[in-house]
């Protein structure tokens, strides 16, 4: 009995720790309020958006992207881990993610990360990112997209009932959509990563050296 307690416990703490870890890397982001009617590119930034850095930064990043989408996830992995600690961290960059569906799976992911903890919402978005293939039925065989969300859903600590009924909110599903509708309607986004940074648009990933020099041009005389 006192060996299966020690167990529940060391696995409490790993639970812990994983939370913390993920907290230090994402916590970058402001912790105040997100003002309101903050324009800069033809932007505003509302407390629905998700975000990280500083709003006072020189440089306003919008991306929109799709959980589905591999080469956002090919962004989210290699070259965004660079740009946050180079630029986020650092106060130069203030970073807005909008997700742009591509299908009503990336609805139901969407779904699920705005259930979580404001906190919790990219680091969730990154493990669903780094596990595409255990759930992703874009170029991956899934037989049961629903259960390999659950699935997901676990690895955060929710559980199967809350999955189901952050997935079919349909007063998130219609914001989610609405996201989408706008970024198209008004920004002329037509796929994902579509990148905003203080009004340029850029499309797709690049190499880690584009948006450094990209970035350092944009900051140059700020």
């Amino acid at each position: 009995m006192k060996r299966q307690h020690l167990l529940i416990a060391l696995v409490a703490v790993a639970a812990v720790g994983l939370g913390v870890i993920a907290y230090l890397f994402w916590s970058g982001r402001s912790q105040t309020t997100v003002a309101e009617n903050s324009d800069r590119g033809g932007f505003t930034i509302t407390s629905q958006d998700r975000t990280l850095g500083s709003p006072r930064a020189p440089i306003l990043m919008v991306e929109y992207a799709a959980p589905t989408c591999p080469i956002c996830a090919a962004f989210d992995t290699t070259v965004f881990p660079q740009i946050k600690a180079k630029y986020i961290d650092t106060g130069k960059i203030y970073y807005v993610f909008r997700v742009y569906p591509l299908s009503s799976v990336d609805v139901a992911a969407e779904g699920m990360a705005r259930c979580l903890p404001e906190q919790n919402y990219l680091p969730f978005i990154d493990m669903l990112y780094r596990n595409q293939a255990r759930w992703d039925p874009d170029g991956h065989d899934i037989p049961d997209v629903h259960g390999a969300l659950v699935s997901m859903g676990a690895m955060a600590g929710m559980a199967p009932s809350e999955v189901d009924s952050c997935m079919n909110n349909p007063a998130q599903q219609n914001r989610t959509e609405t996201v989408g509708k706008e970024a198209g309607d008004k920004y002329g986004v037509t796929g994902t990563p579509t990148f905003f940074v203080n009004g340029q648009k850029r499309v797709g990933v690049g190499e880690w050296g584009d948006w450094q020099s990209f970035l350092n041009g944009m900051l140059a005389g700020k």
